[in-house]
């Protein structure tokens, strides 16, 4: 088990660490535990979600979580169609990043997109090269298919996909001239991690990919520019196509490892190192189990390690976890194009991530510079400055969760809502003032000020 304090896993049991939390005396469920699993699960939660879940308990939570709410199929046939009228606009019109902002705020099925966001910043594919929306959609669409399956067809469906056969110029891979980028990133940043493999095998693996082109949007196999010869990847013989290199990754016990490592640091802390023999049953359950990510999802999830207190609050948030998981938490409803412009600057443009590596995360979300631009999002969302977002975060709602009126209460109930507890003493006190400041008659420009206090505390930037 953890001790009190401890600064660092490895005394942790692996046993204990990945067994089902179950709530007791020494262990209370709580209303912040509720809110920490929705925090990395889910972008945030409102008040009546996070009473649900402290009604219910943590596993029927996580079951909820990892199998969507009411109306998801119907919910995603819609998002479909809405977003094929809009393929036909340039890349810079921005309809992409826009309707997939709009699919987090509203979908059922939040986990669902806060995975696939995941794979998006894995498989980190740009706009700014690939440049037709229906690949970069259609990249995405496939993201979500296998978001909470297997990772072998993920693997190969985005080998073949146009939008990376493009970004990784896997499209110009010709027998006479191997290119090995897409060779390199697949064992790299894709299946294995630095150090796995050798030069050779990428020289050898890119072999394997030449002939792989795009032809009217999809991909299309030249066997006149693929190379049949025998190939030594990782120390297997033979004349392999792309396929069989695929294979052979996942066959690497480094494959699974690496897996695990990065959904690890996503969902459960960025800045405590787990030791190897702490992830090794996670890493042995997904290789067991063909790569099942929704299995190794939901074990994190329920596990104990991810409810410990140790492990709160170890995360930065993302601009569009920050965004998103307002906006979840307030009920609200805002333009998504405005919303979209204003996350670039803080570090997250959906689409483009800044390079193959993907987005950095953790101390690199926050600087001088994007501490004021998240501090005057919150402030624009929740209609403060320029009526940029229409005034439509129904802040007049918190001024009457369960009855809560007495400005005080309003402060702690605003802060039981965003941060999941109350904050420190003279936190609560600085709240308290502000929801009380008879100075402002407006009370939804009162309101207001009482959020961006809340959702600009340090607490508030971390998961």
């Amino acid at each position: 088990m953890l001790r009190a304090g401890s600064p660092t896993l490895a005394e942790v049991d692996p046993g204990w660490a990945w067994a089902p939390y179950e709530p007791g005396p020494n262990a209370p469920w709580s209303r912040d535990l509720a809110a920490h699993l929705y925090r990395r699960a889910a972008f945030g939660a409102d008040w009546a979600t996070l009473q649900r879940a402290l009604d219910e308990g943590p596993a029927a939570t996580v079951d909820r979580l990892l199998r969507g709410g009411d109306g998801a199929d119907s919910f995603y046939a819609e998002a479909r169609r809405a977003v094929e009228p809009l393929l036909g606009a340039p890349i810079e019109a921005g309809h992409l990043p826009a309707w997939w902002l709009h699919v987090m705020l509203r979908t059922p099925h939040p986990l669902l997109e806060k995975i696939t966001l995941f794979w998006h910043g894995h498989f980190a594919t740009s706009s700014a090269k690939v440049t037709d929306p229906w690949l970069m959609y259609g990249q995405n669409a496939l993201l979500r298919e296998h978001a909470l399956g297997s990772f072998r067809p993920l693997l190969h469906g985005m080998a073949k996909d146009a939008a990376m056969l493009i970004w990784l110029d896997s499209a110009v891979n010709r027998k006479a001239h191997p290119n090995e980028n897409f060779a390199r990133e697949v064992m790299e940043l894709f299946c294995l991690g630095l150090g796995q493999y050798t030069e050779q095998d990428i020289k050898q693996a890119a072999r394997a990919f030449t002939g792989w082109e795009v032809r009217r949007r999809r991909y299309f196999f030249n066997p006149y520019q693929h190379d049949g010869g025998e190939k030594l990847v990782l120390g297997v013989r033979g004349p392999f196509n792309g396929e069989d290199v695929l294979q052979i990754l996942l066959e690497q016990p480094a494959a699974a490892k690496f897996l695990v490592g990065k959904l690890y640091r996503y969902l459960v802390s960025e800045t405590l190192p787990a030791p190897e023999t702490l992830l090794a049953p996670l890493a042995d359950g997904y290789r067991q189990r063909d790569y099942d990510t929704s299995w190794l999802v939901g074990t994190i999830l329920r596990s104990n390690l991810f409810f410990s207190r140790l492990v709160v609050r170890t995360r930065v948030k993302g601009p569009v976890d920050l965004a998103i998981g307002l906006l979840r938490s307030l009920e609200a409803s805002v333009n998504t194009y405005a919303l979209a412009e204003d996350l670039a600057p803080l570090g997250q443009a959906l689409f483009a991530p800044p390079n193959v590596k993907g987005w950095d995360g953790g101390s690199e979300w926050i600087n001088s510079s994007t501490l004021v631009g998240r501090a005057n999002l919150v402030w624009a969302l929740v209609g403060g400055a320029d009526n940029r977002y229409g005034n439509r975060v129904p802040l007049e709602r918190l001024a009457a969760l369960e009855g809560v009126t007495e400005p005080a209460a309003v402060a702690r109930r605003l802060a039981e809502l965003l941060l999941g507890t109350d904050p420190p003493q003279a936190v609560s006190v600085q709240l308290a003032a502000v929801a009380a400041d008879n100075s402002i008659t407006d009370q939804r420009l009162r309101l207001a000020r009482l959020v961006h206090a809340v959702a600009t505390l340090p607490e508030y930037q971390l998961a």
